[in-house]
């Protein structure tokens, strides 16, 4: 899992970049860099056998719920009650997702052994 995970710091390195990158153009160079980093390290899971459905949702819901945080932490931005809602409801659906995807795998494995 160490590959989704650095995909995810990647892109919110990127994304927190862009946003700084409004006052200081320099950061640019951050906000390519991350972006291109990410996009491979999300090209490696896949090709190293994850499923898309689980290597997107979890690069998508950790980029959602660090950017949330990071942003609040870093540029003072909100972060109410309702978007803490929200993440969880994120969080909880690439779980599902993810529990989904590995029972559909043991069945496949299961009826390719019968």
């Amino acid at each position: 899992m160490a590959l989704p995970r650095g995909a995810v710091v990647a892109e919110v390195s990127a994304t927190l970049a862009l946003k700084a990158a409004l006052e200081t153009p320099g950061w640019y160079v951050l906000v390519v860099a991350g972006y291109a980093a990410a996009f491979f390290l999300l090209t490696v899971c896949l090709r190293l056998g994850m499923s898309i459905s689980v290597a997107y949702g979890a690069w998508g819901a950790g980029g959602v719920t660090a950017t949330a945080l990071l942003s609040a932490a870093i540029f003072d931005e909100p972060l109410t009650w309702l978007m803490g809602c929200g993440i969880a409801l994120i969080l909880a659906g690439v779980i599902t997702v993810e529990a989904g995807s590995q029972k559909a795998h043991r069945e496949s494995r299961t009826e390719e052994q019968a």
